[in-house]
């Protein structure tokens, strides 16, 4: 018999997200963008934020809370939604950002950038999460608790920001070898950790988080920074 923690995580992984609510939206003619984000933990790189555009005459199946999905299975998904969404847009806040104006306003500064990267404008936004991170007037916002779990346009979203922010981070890694940043995406992995004791933060390093701000190390990496679009 499973153990209780398995049993929960095939249930999470057999929620199908679905688009009920973008029908009702649908039914009055709007254009719906799905809006999730991840990064929001990570100690280095950028916060990615992804608008997804589903369209309403069609479904796409398989879609996932992008935590819930292999690498494979994102990248797979991900490469399939851009050829099948009417839009995607990617906005990233970099970490000199993240920074300068701290979490909850650089959220929304990438949310405007990936909207504004959509060839579509939405009418309707659906957020992930409680709170309203686009604020955005000219839009009418819908969050969602668990939205990613949820809502099929969300799902999307959160396969194409992990996808999209994935790849900068394996691109980003053989800039700053020691921390490792290709397995561990700029999350604390032990590895990241023990890079960060003994050679400090490098220019990826959100310096303001409390771990990174508590070193003393000077920094060793003087590379150009890294720069999200």
């Amino acid at each position: 018999m499973a153990a209780p923690t398995t049993r929960r995580r095939r249930a999470a992984r057999d929620e199908v997200p679905g688009i009920a609510v973008e029908r009702r939206y649908w039914q009055d003619g709007a254009t719906v963008a799905g809006i999730d984000e991840v990064g929001r933990g990570a100690w280095a790189g950028p916060l990615t934020l992804a608008a997804v555009v589903l369209p309403p005459d069609r479904r796409m199946y398989k879609l996932r809370d992008s935590k819930l999905l292999s690498p494979a299975e994102r990248e797979r998904l991900a490469g399939r939604l851009e050829a099948f969404a009417l839009g995607i847009g990617l906005g990233h806040a970099t970490n000199d950002e993240i920074d300068r104006y701290g979490l909850s306003r650089a959220m929304g500064i990438a949310a405007h950038r990936a909207v504004a990267e959509l060839p579509v404008r939405p009418d309707v936004a659906l957020l992930d999460g409680h709170w309203d991170f686009l604020d955005d007037p000219t839009v009418v916002t819908e969050t969602m608790v668990r939205g990613d779990a949820r809502c099929a346009s969300i799902a999307a979203a959160s396969i194409t920001a992990k996808v999209a922010r994935d790849r900068l981070l394996i691109e980003a890694a053989p800039r700053h070898p020691p921390y490792a940043f290709a397995d561990n995406k700029g999350y604390p992995s032990p590895v990241h950790v023990a890079a960060l004791e003994e050679h400090g933060p490098c220019p990826l390093h959100r310096r303001s988080w409390a771990p990174i701000a508590a070193l003393d190390h000077p920094r060793l990496f003087e590379s150009t920074p890294y720069r999200a679009g």
